[in-house]
């Protein structure tokens, strides 16, 4: 069963690695009021899947960070046009 799930983290948002038990470590995210935690898929090879997808999480997460880090003027002349300033 597949599901979606927006959230937006608030001002007190962190996240964490933390070992639920010794054998099951999981990320948890505290997006500040809204928790969330992923877990050991507990399959043969979930340690392997777990780790595949907190280095892609990791990557993207950094590559959102940079976006948002840019200068507005260098972000909006990659916008195409009609979009930049369309709620004013």
């Amino acid at each position: 069963m597949g599901f979606n799930v927006t959230c937006t983290p608030g001002r007190e948002s962190a996240v964490a690695f933390m070992q639920v038990t010794p054998e099951l470590p999981a990320l948890v995210l505290y997006l500040d009021p809204v928790n969330m935690a992923i877990q050991l898929p507990a399959i043969p090879d979930g340690p392997h899947i777990l780790a595949r997808f907190c280095r892609e999480l990791s990557r993207e997460a950094g590559r959102l960070a940079d976006a948002l880090d840019r200068p507005v003027e260098a972000a909006s002349r990659h916008e195409p046009r009609g979009e930049a300033g369309a709620d004013e």
